[in-house]
């Protein structure tokens, strides 16, 4: 589905965020990003939508190279638009339409699809937003928010989910139906999170990038999450000093820092 090669990508002010990533997502995959805060787990993400693209190497999807020109041609936009969808970390910069049903349904509708109002319907009533169907989104709490993206998102039956991290806002129902629900589809899912706790439920693949933007593992989830000189090195566990009555030990610790 995706194949990155030697991808670098930088701001234009010359600040480096992704050094020299290289790998290969197939269908079906379900992949899990670990990192620490600007280790740049977004920006690969965004790398992966379209929405940036690189400064220095290749991302192709479906064996086409994403660039200004393919993404401006109509029917590899309208194509790669439907087929691989985006949660943004923080869900108010997707939200923009007057009512949650207008939300839900805008792509739908956008595609011409004949059974938009259904799809609103169904992924409404999967993610308990019925009652808010014909409120503004933005007066609605952050994990009402986040829900009605992600149904905005669903309702467009994507190939690939890319989600940055999407259980930050949740409520744990709401959660577990989220994890239940990656695992059941047969969408190509790719999660970021420095939540370790959950990482084990979001993939079976896991990709950890180091505090300067290189892959720094591609390799089972379990396994990474086993080796904590692995997360050390990541900047995903930490140490610190404790007592235990009058000696000092200073140990590896994990915590999630969401």
């Amino acid at each position: 589905m995706f194949e990155l090669d030697q991808v670098e990508f930088s701001w234009p002010a010359g600040r480096r965020v992704l050094r020299d990533i290289s790998l290969r997502i197939a269908p079906g995959e379900k992949i899990v990003i670990l990192g620490a805060n600007g280790s740049g787990k977004s920006t690969l993400l965004k790398l992966l939508n379209g929405l940036l693209l690189p400064t220095r190497g290749s991302c192709r999807y479906a064996g086409q190279a994403l660039s200004r020109a393919t993404l401006r041609e109509p029917a590899f936009a309208r194509r790669f638009r439907s087929a691989v969808v985006l949660l943004f970390q923080h869900p108010e910069a997707m939200l923009f339409n007057p009512r949650v049903r207008d939300e839900i349904g805008y792509g739908p509708h956008r595609l011409g699809l004949a059974d938009a109002a259904q799809r609103v319907a169904h992924w409404a009533a999967e993610l308990q937003l019925e009652a808010l169907l014909d409120l503004p989104p933005y007066a609605l709490s952050g994990g009402e928010k986040q829900k009605v993206a992600l149904a905005a998102l669903l309702a467009l039956d994507p190939e690939c989910l890319l989600l940055d991290e999407p259980m930050a806002n949740l409520d744990p129902r709401a959660g577990g139906w989220l994890v239940d629900h990656l695992l059941d589809s047969p969408a190509t899912v790719v999660v970021s999170t420095h939540n370790l706790s959950m990482a084990a439920e979001l993939g079976r693949r896991c990709l950890i990038l180091s505090t300067d933007g290189r892959l720094h593992y591609d390799g089972p989830v379990d396994a990474a999450l086993r080796d904590l000189d692995l997360l050390d090195a990541a900047n995903l566990v930490h140490r610190h000093r404790h007592r235990h009555g009058a000696i000092m030990h200073a140990h590896v610790h994990v915590h999630d820092w969401e």
